[in-house]
């Protein structure tokens, strides 16, 4: 199957995909039937190589792994997923006759989130199915809403700084600022990370990691905490969110906010930034008594009389606006 009839099968406007593997074809007859009969898009693999490069070019919603398979068993093909972050988050549902504890165990170690056991029961894992799709479907609804608005998100695991999912603006945004991509988490991220939850005294958000890069000229990358994604063992799993900033933007928000022309509202923005008449003019190539004038526009359009009040004015919106700003 090439990459277009791969991507026009695996349309997920309208249904969910799963990946069944395993190397019994009755087992695959049974679930194949059962999935596509209840409205899912069903792939199979026989075998654990397939099985990779099937989650690999697909990334289905959820895969239905047999545990023991000749060749790669399922606890293997399990880890390599769960190490590559483009399969990590995908939920994985054992198949095994093996009831032994050790063998139980095994499974949810090696990266399952839950299993069944054979004789397959098409309702049972139906059932088992729409427990863990719900929540993968909600995690991904919610990393998409936050791509649309800007912030992009990765999940970074804490006990050895893989990182484990990201979003394509993510993706874009980790490679233009630290020239760095999946698995590899930044160092500095890492390092932040890991700075802030070892502080047992934290009271509020951990502190923002604000990296510019000469590369981007005005535009600089904000990174913070948002919630834990997994268990707490090892330190967990985290979601980090992440937003470019730029001054552009700032000052575009600044200019709506309080009605200003373009040229006020880049004023503005300079004397925020604590620059005097004289620095701002050499900066927007102008005289300082041009700055002065666009300045007591300013002030007659906030309704003020002095710098400082116009910049906490100015301040207080902007934090409103662009939480990460930085003065």
């Amino acid at each position: 199957m090439n990459d277009r009839a791969l991507a026009h099968t695996l349309d997920r406007a309208n249904s969910d995909v799963v990946l069944i593997v395993d190397d019994v074809p009755d087992n695959l007859s049974v679930l194949h039937d059962a999935l596509d009969e209840s409205g899912y898009t069903v792939l199979i693999a026989t075998h654990g190589e397939a099985a990779l490069l099937r989650a690999t070019q697909a990334v289905p919603d959820i895969v239905l792994l047999d545990a023991m398979m000749p060749g790669m068993d399922g606890f293997e093909v399990a880890r390599r997923l769960k190490a590559d972050a483009k399969t990590a988050h995908i939920p994985i549902i054992f198949m095994t006759g093996l009831t032994e504890t050790e063998y139980l165990v095994a499974a949810l170690e090696s990266g399952g989130v839950d299993y069944v056991t054979k004789p397959i029961k098409p309702k049972e894992v139906l059932a088992r199915m729409g427990v863990h799709l719900q929540g993968a479907r909600e995690k991904r609804q919610a990393r998409s809403a936050l791509d649309a608005f800007g912030y992009a998100s990765i999940t970074v695991r804490v006990s050895d700084g893989k990182l484990m999912w990201q979003t394509p603006l993510a993706r874009d945004l980790l490679q233009q600022y630290f020239g760095t991509c999946a698995p590899q988490t930044p160092p500095e991220v890492l390092a932040w990370l890991r700075r802030s939850l070892a502080d047992t005294h934290l009271q509020a958000e951990p502190p923002r990691l604000v990296r510019p890069s000469a590369t981007q000229g005005a535009r600089r990358l904000s990174v913070r905490l948002h919630q834990q994604a997994g268990d707490s063992e090892g330190g967990g799993d985290w979601l980090i969110i992440m937003r470019e900033e730029s001054e552009e933007s700032v000052i575009q928000a600044i200019g709506l906010s309080f009605k200003l022309t373009a040229r006020e509202a880049e004023v503005l923005y300079w004397v925020v930034k604590g620059k005097i008449n004289r620095d701002i003019g050499d900066i927007l190539g102008t005289s300082p008594m041009t700055v002065k004038k666009h300045l007591e526009h300013v002030f007659a359009k906030l309704g003020v009389e002095t710098r400082t009040a116009a910049a906490g004015m100015a301040m207080s919106r902007i934090r409103q606006l662009h939480p990460q700003f930085e003065q």
